[in-house]
């Protein structure tokens, strides 16, 4: 049986916490950016963990990550 591979692009998307939580990143940052509000373009550059309905189709492309 071959090795499993770890999803490239998920891999650069998705990092783990210190718990074993998933992290990653906001959508909607740099496209349009100048018609957002600054207050809106502080919250979205903070990063946000994922959620626990995604967490699973997420954690199958991520092999060894754990």
């Amino acid at each position: 049986m071959p090795k499993m591979k770890t999803h490239r692009g998920a891999a650069k998307r998705f990092s783990k916490t210190g718990s074993g939580k998933l992290k990653r990143g906001h959508a909607y940052t740099s496209h349009l950016a100048p018609r957002k509000s600054t207050k809106q373009k502080r919250h979205l550059s903070k990063s946000g963990l994922v959620s626990p309905s995604d967490y699973k189709r997420i954690k199958s492309l991520l092999v060894y990550m754990d």
